[in-house]
């Protein structure tokens, strides 16, 4: 992702649009349509934005865990009818409480909780 990690910093994603407008370029130089969009952790910060303003271009959405939840209201949550996995595991009690919060205003959503399994629950429980 552009400014993290390793990545050099990207003026074009500092804004909410420009991480919508950046997510929406990757996905047409893939072809993708209608993708289901897997959202872990930092990755919250270009999901979200692009769930609530593009989610209709979206089969589906799965958030783990993901950062930004709280930057948006209950009635923004509620607008979007993409259909919604919300992922995390029962270890992490920083992240995932405060995003459950949010997300599950989501109107077509489905909670599941990993056992056992930390933040990044997809290495904890690959199975």
């Amino acid at each position: 992702m552009p400014g993290y990690g390793d990545s050099p910093p990207v003026e074009t994603v500092v804004t909410a649009q420009g991480r919508v407008a950046f997510l929406d370029r990757v996905l047409q130089e893939l072809g993708m349509r209608r993708p289901i969009l897997v959202s872990p952790s930092m990755s919250g910060r270009f999901s979200l934005p692009f769930l609530l303003e593009q989610g209709d271009r979206l089969s589906g959405f799965v958030p783990i865990a993901p950062v930004g939840t709280k930057d948006y209201t209950a009635e923004q949550y509620r607008r979007v009818q993409t259909p919604t996995l919300i992922l995390y595991g029962d270890h992490d009690t920083g992240l995932a409480p405060q995003a459950l919060q949010n997300l599950q205003h989501l109107p077509k959503h489905h909670v599941v909780v990993l056992p056992g399994a930390g933040h990044a629950c997809y290495l904890d429980k690959p199975e």
